[in-house]
């Protein structure tokens, strides 16, 4: 177990008496901690956690890394910008603020350190879209046999993932990791950390593009975490056959690559893919190598997600499990648990299809696919601004409008980008009496509370910071209210 004393050894390379006492979690907000834990002060843009160190250790927090002296209270520091005498380990004492000159810095120190010391293998997972929903499922699938740590929500940035990482334990057999991609270098400071075995790029998409500058630069910092595999055959490369930008970056890694998508050449491939609605999908596996085929039933909506499916069989193969564990993995219940898109009622016993969390070009039209899916009365698409698509903006979001076209019997559209979404669908044939544009949520809330009926079938989609899913979550509770007796 990660320990005081294993905290102070990563921070001053002296192994320290007095620090024996267990590191029960780490995390840089107050109102998270727990009895044991670590407090990381960090000065965000819009607070300053060295404000809350005496509300961290009144939730029972025993250490708190710091890099001011002014805290608003007395607290017991030991400094480790100067070397650490044996007498004050000696006096050492609980709770305690370490000062350091940064405490990111000294983060990443301690996770490195602790990562350092353990011998578990690492998946490592980066791609434009669906990075949460894969290390979801590769997590449910290798938990089948092994004592498996997964990343929390979205923890995948210079912050998060070294958190997850001190959450590690010598019981862990197996962590999945998110690494996101704002900007060239992250993701190799990311795997200086992890130091991932296995790596799975899902795909190369203008994400973020107004951060990152350019589609090049994005494929050339997502290839980062190729870079750092060990060789084969201990390191694996997990890539999408089916995206060229993806396989464009397979010279990158001296690791084994095995590929995946539903050109028969890949290695894992999937055939005969069927869309059953609100019952996922189902589709033919194959794996080249062996010429193994099986019938696989997966609980994904959407037949886009068989890509998804495809990235956990690779690894669960990579990882040494067998057909029945693989398959047990994609098909239980906790895979079921940790879906994004979820399907509730909505008003006038509508069918809502809440894919709320966040939106590129290409999940949005995914999303449209599987509208187009559903059996429905009326199928309406409700669609929110796409952000930080930089110089892409405008023909991703003209991409969405066609498509909308082709599949929405009415469509709905919040924000000025998605305007354009709203102006293409019309140039594309939609009548301009089933667009309705809207300026934000609070109009749409008003707009579909009115106009929803039993058999309409609802797309809601957009960027996270549109935050569409408090939108889908009054409808839901007013028709959950509606629906009850009075």
């Amino acid at each position: 177990m990660l320990t005081l004393s294993h905290v102070l050894e990563a921070l001053t390379g002296v192994p320290l008496a007095g620090g024996r006492q267990v590191v029960t979690d780490a995390v840089i907000d107050s109102r998270l901690a727990i009895p044991g834990a670590l407090f990381v002060a960090l000065a965000g843009e819009r607070t300053d956690g060295h404000r809350f160190v005496g509300a961290a250790f009144e939730k029972g927090a025993v250490a708190a890394l710091v890099q001011q002296d002014d805290l608003g209270g007395e607290f017991y520091t030991l400094d480790l910008r100067e070397p650490v005498t044996f007498d004050m380990a000696a006096g050492f004492r609980i709770p305690v603020c370490l000062r350091v000159a940064d405490t990111l810095s000294a983060l990443h120190k301690v996770a490195g350190y602790w990562r350092s010391r353990l011998s578990l293998r690492v998946v490592g997972i980066t791609g434009s879209v669906g990075k949460t929903t894969t290390k979801e499922m590769i997590a449910a699938v290798l938990g089948t046999r092994f004592r498996t740590l997964k990343s929390e929500g979205n923890f995948n940035n210079e912050i998060g993932l070294p958190l997850s990482l001190l959450r590690l334990t010598e019981a862990h057999e197996r962590a999945v990791l998110e690494m996101g991609f704002y900007e060239v270098g992250e993701i190799a400071l990311l795997c200086s950390l992890a130091r991932p075995h296995v790596g799975v790029i899902n795909n190369v998409y203008p994400v973020h593009l107004e951060r990152a500058g350019s589609i090049e630069a994005i494929a050339r910092g997502k290839g980062e975490l190729l870079e750092a595999l060990p060789p084969a055959p201990d390191g694996v490369a997990i890539l999408n056959f089916d995206e060229p930008l993806v396989m464009g970056l397979a010279p990158r890694t001296r690791a084994r690559v095995m590929t995946y998508g539903l050109d028969p050449q890949a290695d894992v491939w999937a055939s005969d893919v069927e869309g059953l609605g609100l019952d996922g999908i189902r589709f033919q596996l194959h794996f080249a190598p062996t010429r193994e085929t099986l019938h696989i039933r997966f609980p994904m909506l959407g037949r886009h997600s068989v890509h998804t499916a495809l990235r956990a069989v690779a690894v669960g193969l990579t990882e040494g499990l067998t057909w029945q564990e693989i398959v047990e993995g994609l098909q239980g219940i906790e895979a079921r648990s940790q879906l994004r898109l979820y399907a509730v009622t909505g008003p006038g016993g509508s069918l809502i299809l809440d894919d709320s969390y966040n939106a590129s070009p290409e999940s949005m039209i995914a999303a449209l696919n599987l509208l187009h899916e559903m059996d429905a009365r009326r199928r309406v698409a409700v669609l929110g601004d796409m952000l930080e698509l930089g110089e892409y903006e405008t023909v991703g979001h003209r991409l969405v409008g066609k498509r909308a076209a082709d599949v929405a019997d009415e469509l709905v559209t919040i924000g000025k980008r998605a305007e354009v979404i709203a102006a293409e669908a019309e140039s594309a044939g939609l009548s301009a009496r089933h667009i309705v544009r809207l300026g934000d949520r609070d109009e749409a809330q008003a707009y579909l509370q009115q106009s929803l009926r039993e058999g309409d079938v609802v797309l809601v989609k957009g960027s996270h910071g549109m935050r569409l899913d408090r939108m889908v979550n009054a409808l839901e509770v007013a028709a959950d209210s509606a629906g009850r007796p009075a």
